[in-house]
């Protein structure tokens, strides 16, 4: 059989999207990846290499490696701003892509951020490496010209004439043997929690730590741009509670923070951290070591702070209470980080609907259910979609799908009577 006439539609654009397709492509399928933001990579895209003296093994540079491959081959077609509109199955599915506008034309971008630097409404999204993609996009809901036609600064300014206001919605439409749903996880929004979120400059979340980290180096307070004297990371926000029937642990913050917060103190020695947890996640083979390291640089505090209350200079005061001591302690902060649990995505519950797969009673599909085994339907489910795992485990479940889509469409093929 040839292999080459095999095409296989992938629905997200993250780490489990793009490791599907690279290796989807190792065996001549031709891959087209759907991704509805401006930006390939997903959430993983926006993290830093958490290296101190050596790898920590992290994951962040796994996921610009897989970007960088997916958009060297030719076998693959990356679909940014697109959404499927419509999907129908005879022999095979027939998909309807909508693509919104490609406002900013990717084979006259430069990056150079003119545009980013002069747009007077804060309107240019700026992302991170995504291979052939611009690092540039405009948000329509924030754009002046979209609002009033009053400002086309960007499009004046462009020196490579690389920005078209006037572009239009376009769609495309082939058909597909197979279908993977990579649709990835939604942070939890702590805005609810009793910490401040959006209301207090210096309460961030700890993917806006992770992106502070990548661009900057260092930590610093949204508030002045001035090192933090101390920092608290507080866990489990969104995670492992009952109150919002998220009964289930998101597995990477505790191994994600404790990183973190190793790097910016071995960037910046004089910052104390303290650290507020339930319980921690163990995390890679070295992680008891890696542990110990930990304790003796940071302050461990088993209890989750109740409250956070404005303090001078934008500084934040968090009341928790020690019950080895049966006191209440109301320690000041100069920047504070919300570990964020990871939530279905919500455009799960219409591809569950759509293709009749099965989901947990929190709205994550089960691998194990659904993926290869959806009675010769071919569609397959894979990473954190299935439920909060790290960008390694991502990576294994994502080949391991690529080898379940080519037993599915090839082998057992070929086999059939």
């Amino acid at each position: 059989m040839d292999n080459s006439k095999k095409n296989v539609t992938i629905i997200g654009g993250g780490v489990a999207g793009l490791t599907t397709a690279i290796e989807l492509s190792q065996y001549s399928f031709q891959v087209d990846v759907i991704e509805k933001s401006p930006f390939l990579g997903g959430h993983g895209i926006q993290y830093a290499c958490k290296a101190t003296d050596r790898c920590v093994k992290c994951g962040a540079c796994v996921v610009e490696e897989k970007l960088k491959t997916a958009a060297a081959l030719s076998s693959i077609r990356l679909h940014t701003e697109s959404q499927i509109e419509k999907i129908t199955q005879s022999k095979t599915y027939s998909v309807s892509l909508l693509k919104r506008p490609a406002f900013i034309n990717p084979t006259k971008c430069t990056n150079c951020g003119i545009c980013f630097q002069r747009c007077p409404a804060d309107a240019i999204n700026r992302g991170f490496s995504t291979g052939n993609q611009p690092l540039f996009a405009i948000s329509k809901n924030k754009c002046l010209y979209f609002k009033d036609g009053s400002c086309t600064l960007c499009a004046s300014k462009c020196p490579e004439d690389a920005i078209t206001l006037t572009a239009a919605e376009t769609t495309e439409s082939f058909n597909s043997d197979a279908i993977v749903l990579a649709t990835g996880f939604q942070p939890y929004n702590p805005e609810k929690k009793p910490y401040g979120y959006h209301r207090f400059v210096n309460v961030i979340t700890n993917l806006e730590l992770e992106q502070m980290l990548r661009r900057h180096s260092v930590a610093q307070r949204p508030s002045d741009g001035q090192a933090p004297g101390k920092i608290a990371f507080i866990q489990c926000v969104g995670s492992r509670d009952a109150k919002l029937n998220h009964l289930w642990c998101s597995k990477v913050c505790c191994g994600s923070a404790l990183r973190m917060a190793r790097l910016i103190r071995s960037r910046q020695p004089e910052i104390e951290i303290s650290f507020f947890y339930i319980d921690v996640q163990s995390f890679g083979k070295n992680f008891e070591a890696f542990y110990r390291e930990a304790q003796n640089e940071i302050e461990m505090i088993r209890s989750i702070p109740a409250d956070i209350y404005p303090a001078e200079d934008d500084s934040l005061r968090a009341i928790y209470y020690d019950s080895s001591t049966r006191q209440s302690h109301e320690p000041i902060f100069d920047l504070v980080i919300l570990s964020i649990g990871m939530l279905p995505n919500p455009d799960n519950s219409q591809h569950t609907e759509m293709f009749g797969l099965k989901s947990d009673p929190f709205g994550f599909w089960s691998y194990e259910s659904s993926s290869a085994l959806t009675n010769g339907k071919g569609v397959f489910t894979v990473g954190a979609a299935n439920g909060p795992m790290s960008i390694a485990e991502t990576v294994i479940q994502a080949e391991q799908t690529a080898w379940q889509v080519y037993n599915d469409l090839v082998i057992e093929s070929n086999n059939a009577p």
